[in-house]
């Protein structure tokens, strides 16, 4: 899944320039009604044309400045000598430093797909509070869409826009931009952002398991994939499925895996082939509408994207599924299924488990989007699929066996375990450089939640991303992928193949474990090419959820 704000280019700029800001602005160290009345008397009237007057309220004060100089002092790094940089040079260096790196700091750019991002659902909460922060006399021209206008054109013309930008670019009479709302809202995401990087510092003070646990020895039967077309009464077109069986069925179960927002088939050969090997015979199922596909539509412009419907179909292409199975039309052998998925896959495999979502999604929405939640994105997709009023569990499958998450997210909708039946076992995966779906709010969280059963755990690996999941194969041409995800290692994270490794291990051993009824005791600590790793076990992810609050 990949959504909105590139958080790896984001993320640590922004965080770094809110957390000067937020130490505190200076202001108060002077005497600010002085101050006010020295700025009224040399600034009581502008004598500049419309488009180029701004105000910065800071600390209580109204600076009224050029936009012109304003650009000129960020574009000289704080060190041009005019009139403004005379009132900024008030404030202490930190808080300085911290103005310019904010407004340097890219709001969007291209790879992050700002462009579709800016016309999606999730992207009113981000205007929203965008202008709360830039302020606008916009005369009938509502603040948000003027804001949404400007972001689109700057995005056509070049490959980022930041802050400086958008006040630059506004068509507008006149500007505020208020750096106290900034502050605060600075100070919410770097307590998160020191949340999730808690998590870190807890996993790295864990003692590593002597002997160190050892690579999984996977069998190297002979596997053979094949393709195969599903009718369905949901769809017009049959559903495309990718199946993979070893020569010598071994399991009870077979496996379903589901990719995620913009995923296909081809990213999980990796999983598909090991789990084969393995024993377990393996479909990858792809969904039209919201595959790689789609998601290039939506980059050319040739549709629009609804999350709510997209779900909608991936419950229903996952039901087919399962039912043809039992039927007999997909010539699959198993008693029972083990759903995989990653990201709104894994949502759709855990609505599958059967546990309702609490009711009063609206209000927790409106909280949890208020505090603008650049450090969990998910929180903006749980809201869109509640106001599509999409978020219901199914009715369990009888042949439901586990299930395995990657990368999940539904802290809003499973907050506290839900009373009801045992759920199967559920196996959550995720990285601590996940912005997307953050392990501590979201995988723990979620485990906490519905992973009752004695056999549940997390896994989670130190310096994975969203992305660790997802093998792209390369083409002919060194260093170049047809994929759409064509991704930097500052998304994907440390060692992809490596990553991927250590969870393949970790989802057969889950497995065997369902299969013999064995619960998982005690939690472990590995490192493997020099990855450290943790298998945590549903009362320690309690406790760390705790301690983290």
């Amino acid at each position: 899944m990949s959504h909105g704000v590139d958080l790896e280019e984001t993320g640590s700029t922004t965080a770094g320039g809110l957390a000067l800001l937020g130490g505190r602005l200076s202001g108060r160290r002077i005497a600010v009604g002085v101050l006010s009345s020295l700025l009224l008397t040399a600034h009581g009237t502008w004598s500049v044309s419309a488009a180029q007057r701004l105000e910065v309220a800071i600390d209580g004060v109204v600076l009224p400045v050029l936009v012109d100089d304003l650009g000129r002092w960020v574009r000289s790094g704080g060190r041009q000598r005019s009139e403004l940089g005379t009132w900024l040079s008030l404030l202490d260096p930190s808080s300085r430093e911290g103005v310019l790196k904010l407004l340097q700091a890219p709001v969007l750019t291209r790879r992050s797909f700002g462009q579709q991002m800016l016309r999606s659902w999730a992207a009113k909460p981000l205007l929203n509070a965008l202008s709360v922060l830039i302020q606008v006399d916009s005369g009938t021209t509502r603040a948000s869409d003027l804001v949404l206008e400007t972001l689109e054109r700057l995005l056509s013309e070049s490959s980022s826009v930041t802050t400086l930008d958008v006040l630059e670019a506004l068509p507008v009479d006149s500007l505020r931009l208020d750096l106290d709302a900034l502050a605060q809202a600075g100070q919410r995401w770097q307590q998160s952002l020191e949340r999730q990087q808690g998590l870190t510092r807890e996993l790295a003070r864990e003692r590593l398991d002597s002997p160190l646990l050892s690579r999984s020895k996977l069998p190297t039967a002979n596997v053979h994939r094949r393709d195969l077309g599903l009718p369905t009464e949901h769809r017009r077109d049959d559903l495309n499925l990718q199946i993979w069986t070893p020569e010598q069925a071994q399991r009870s179960s077979w496996i379903l895996v589901m990719p995620g927002l913009g995923g296909d088939p081809d990213h999980f050969h990796w999983l598909a082939d090991g789990l084969a090997r393995a024993g377990w015979s393996v479909v990858l199922l792809e969904h039209p509408g919201s595959d790689s596909q789609a998601i290039q539509e939506l980059l050319e412009g040739r549709q629009t994207f609804d999350g709510a419907r997209a779900l909608r179909q991936r419950l229903d292409d996952m039901t087919a599924t399962i039912d043809a199975q039992a039927r007999g039309d997909l010539p699959i052998p198993g008693d029972r299924v083990v759903l995989i998925g990653h990201s709104l896959g894994a949502l759709t495999a855990l609505l599958a488990m059967g546990t309702q979502p609490v009711s009063d999604l609206t209000r927790t929405c409106s909280q949890a989007l208020r505090d603008l939640p650049l450090t969990n994105l998910s929180l903006l997709i749980q809201c869109e699929l509640a106001a599509g009023d999409v978020l219901k569990a199914l009715d369990r499958p009888k042949q439901l066996e586990a299930v395995v998450a990657f990368n999940s997210f539904g802290s809003l909708l499973w907050p506290d375990p839900r009373p009801g039946s045992t759920p199967p076992p559920l196996m959550v995966l995720g990285g601590t450089l996940d912005l997307i779906t953050p392990p501590l709010d979201e995988q723990l969280t979620v485990l906490g939640s519905l992973g009752t059963h004695p056999s549940s755990r997390a896994v989670i690996a130190e310096g994975a991303s969203h992305f660790s999941a997802i093998r792209i194969e390369p083409n002919a041409s060194p260093g170049q992928s047809e994929d759409l995800f064509q991704l930097s290692e500052d998304l994907v994270g440390v060692q992809p193949e490596s990553v991927q490794d250590i969870f393949l291990g970790e989802v057969v051993h889950f497995l065997q474990q369902v299969e013999t009824s064995e619960g998982l005791k005690a939690s472990r600590h590995g490192l493997r090419d020099r990855i450290r790793w943790h298998r945590l076990n549903r009362e320690d992810t309690l406790d760390l959820v705790q301690d983290l609050q």
